[in-house]
């Protein structure tokens, strides 16, 4: 399933940091698709995180680097939906530097199933899923508009609670799944940045400082 949009709270400020940081995802991504296919190999090795070879500048910058269309457009949809709250709560600044956090313990959280591999992590996921834990403990009521596929395309409004649950519960069990592909360097999803990153914005959303500044959207209907 993939959110649309929140349909119950509306942030007071313009998210400048959320719609900064699609921003220069998306020119970093068409920077890099223009790059012929050698270049971009090399691309990702420099900039993605490699835990083989840990570096802490490769930690943030491969929250940057994308794997294709379908990993870029997922990752920004999700941000953009659950993002603008959250930094309405925390203030620009502060809504950085715990995106930033966020994705630095969501690599950390990598490499602690596979601090030998050498296979590049790539990808704003893993900050993305901590904006969502924030998500999940300041607006756990708010509805989401959702579309999914089930043989037709449907479209359904869900609570947050219920939707990010499903979300994490499935980077959970796909996590231990794919236990076996971490030991033996085969690549894939990095789940356990995903559940790692959840409970970092969980944990953050709590110890920094925020403020309620949204407004609700009341349905005034009969």
């Amino acid at each position: 399933m993939l959110p649309l949009h929140d349909n119950s709270r509306r942030p007071s400020r313009i998210p400048l940091i959320t719609g900064g940081l699609i921003a220069l995802n998306v020119f970093i991504f068409l920077y890099q698709f223009s790059l012929d296919p050698f270049s971009t190999n090399d691309f990702v090795y420099a900039f993605g995180f490699v835990p083989a070879r840990f570096h802490w500048i490769s930690v943030f910058t491969s929250l940057f680097i994308h794997a294709g269309w379908l990993h870029i457009i997922g990752n920004m949809v999700f941000l953009w939906v659950f993002g603008p709250n959250i930094e309405d709560l925390l203030g620009h600044s502060r809504f950085l530097l715990f995106y930033l956090l966020c994705g630095a313990a969501a690599a950390l959280a990598q490499y602690a199933f596979s601090p030998d591999s050498r296979i590049p992590q790539i990808g704003a996921s893993g900050a993305i899923f901590g904006v969502m834990g924030a998500y999940l403990v300041k607006f756990p009521h708010s509805r989401i508009t959702t579309v999914g596929w089930f043989i037709i395309l449907f479209s359904l409004e869900l609570p947050a609670w219920l939707l990010l649950l499903w979300f994490i519960g499935l980077q959970f069990f796909s996590g231990v799944g794919s236990i076996a592909d971490v030991a033996a360097q085969r690549g894939g999803v990095a789940y356990f940045a995903h559940i790692g990153g959840f409970f970092a914005g969980m944990l953050l959303i709590l110890v920094l400082q925020t403020r309620q500044r949204f407004t609700v959207r009341r349905d005034l209907s009969w």
